[in-house]
């Protein structure tokens, strides 16, 4: 199933989220009662945390800037331990590079490890188009395979459901088995899922994963699991394939180390993932398992253009999901809402760039600025500010369109205007008071149906500050 952007819906989608009364139960258990609070749980056990996510800003900074010097020196590494590099200038590259492998390998099924990178170019999709069957491996992405669902988080796929919409999924895709069996617990759900995915690690011919980071100096790749799915893809089948973005890359195996100290703690409050998983090559001879034949897809698209944009600073992002855990938007709109692959802060500034700002220009808009996102943000990316350069290529695009254009109009002519926009304050106000009446707050005002659907809107209870400050009032 094609997954097209559907960025441009984004007010319709937050509305369907809002309206969503099992939705908004779950995004309150996993965010607020979840994330949020394992983190700052992790955070206390680790008095130098500030101090790593400045060496941690730093070392991605030089990175960035030396990009060319360790991508080439990583490819030596692979090319000297057996593996292969193959360099993907956009999807469509990456998506020919992979189904050739897999081709080259005879592979009818394919088993895979989480990706954000291949929900990115779509590989799934085409893979089947060719007669190849994918396979999620991780249990969340397992889940929302079974459903034709994008993820709704980078590091929790099916963050958005219930145990109870997990069970009804299962009945209605693992049809050979019982239909009135008791699916009400989670541990019966994963064992569940559990037997159905053991034949196909065992059967599948090709092995693809992602890559939290690679390493320079070793021609390491490394991901970070909690399942354990992630070594049966990449040790059992005799072909692995990992694919990564350029930007992943770290010099050396003290750097990767460091990045393993924050990415765990911000993302979940562990102090590690269960699995923390090293692969250098293909298989060795004297070597008890793995893959014989190792391929490593380096995807560019369109990063290389990010890197020289002013919005350089996102590709020091290490998909933890702290912004999306903390950001007030997300936190009841959930992923989908977003209408691709990256939700919450972090998407918001990617998606204009991979979709375009016609399309996504939404997107930038769907942030209070509170600034939660950048104080989370183990590598301190500057999020809101990012936020802001997209608004501004929105203006210029001439995004908002319609009555908010010309209410920006409006304001700016009455800012331009202080003694104007004095008067015309103080008529607004005494005319809003007087709707009000002695209640004080209304239940409905014409253009604030996004507040009085909710809750009153409270009247203004006095004049201007300026008024105020003139008659002596403090």
């Amino acid at each position: 199933m094609t997954h097209k952007p559907t960025c441009r819906t984004f007010q319709e989608n937050a509305r369907k989220a809002l309206d969503d009364t099992r939705l908004q139960a779950q995004m309150a258990r996993t965010i607020k009662d979840g994330f949020q609070q394992k983190r700052l749980k992790g955070m206390s056990r680790l008095p130098e945390y500030e101090a790593l996510r400045d060496a941690a800003r730093d070392l991605k900074n030089h990175v960035l800037d030396h990009l060319d010097a360790y991508l080439l020196r990583f490819e030596a590494e692979v090319v000297k331990a057996g593996g292969q590099v193959h360099w993907a200038r956009d999807a469509d590259e990456a998506r020919a590079i992979i189904l050739k492998i897999c081709q080259e390998a005879n592979a009818k099924t394919v088993t895979k490890g989480k990706s954000m990178i291949t929900e990115e170019i779509a590989l799934n999709d085409h893979l089947a188009a060719h007669g190849i069957e994918p396979v999620e491996t991780d249990l969340g992405e397992y889940i929302i395979q079974l459903r034709h669902e994008l993820p709704s988080h980078i590091i929790a796929p099916a963050l958005h459901l219930s145990k109870e919409q997990v069970a009804e999924t299962f009945k209605e895709n693992h049809t050979h088995l019982n239909a009135d069996r008791d699916l009400s617990e989670a541990p019966t759900l994963l064992k569940e899922a559990r037997a159905e995915l053991r034949e196909k690690f065992l059967a599948a011919d090709v092995g693809i994963t992602g890559a939290n980071m690679f390493i320079a100096e070793t021609g390491t790749a490394v991901i970070v699991t909690n399942e354990g799915n992630g070594d049966l893809t990449q040790s059992l089948p005799p072909v692995h394939i990992a694919v990564s973005s350029i930007e992943k890359v770290v010099p050396t195996l003290d750097d990767a180390t460091l990045l393993l100290r924050l990415l765990a703690r911000t993302a979940t409050g562990q102090e590690q993932t269960v699995y923390n998983t090293f692969f250098t090559g293909a298989k060795r001879p004297d070597d008890p398992d793995g893959p014989q034949d190792f391929h490593m897809v380096l995807l560019d698209n369109g990063r290389s253009e990010l890197l020289a944009s002013e919005f350089r600073d996102i590709l020091r992002c290490i998909r933890c999901g702290a912004c999306i855990n903390h950001c007030p938007v997300y936190g009841v709109t959930s992923g989908h809402a977003y209408g691709w692959v990256y939700p919450g802060p972090v998407g918001s500034v990617l998606t204009p760039h991979f979709v375009g700002i016609d399309e996504a220009h939404q997107l930038p808009g769907a942030s209070t600025f509170c600034g939660r996102c950048e104080e989370v943000c183990p590598v301190r990316i500057p999020l809101p500010q990012l936020l802001r350069n997209w608004r501004v290529r929105a203006f210029q695009r001439g995004h908002p369109g319609g009555l908010q254009r010309l209410g920006l109009k409006i304001w700016v002519m009455f800012a331009k205007r202080p003694a104007l926009y004095r008067r015309a304050l103080s008529v607004g106000i005494g005319v809003l008071k007087r709707i009000a009446g002695k209640r004080g707050a209304y239940r409905w005002l014409p253009g604030a149906g996004g507040w009085t659907k909710t809750r009153d809107l409270p009247a203004p209870q006095g004049g201007t500050f300026l008024d105020r400050y003139g008659r002596g009032e403090r």
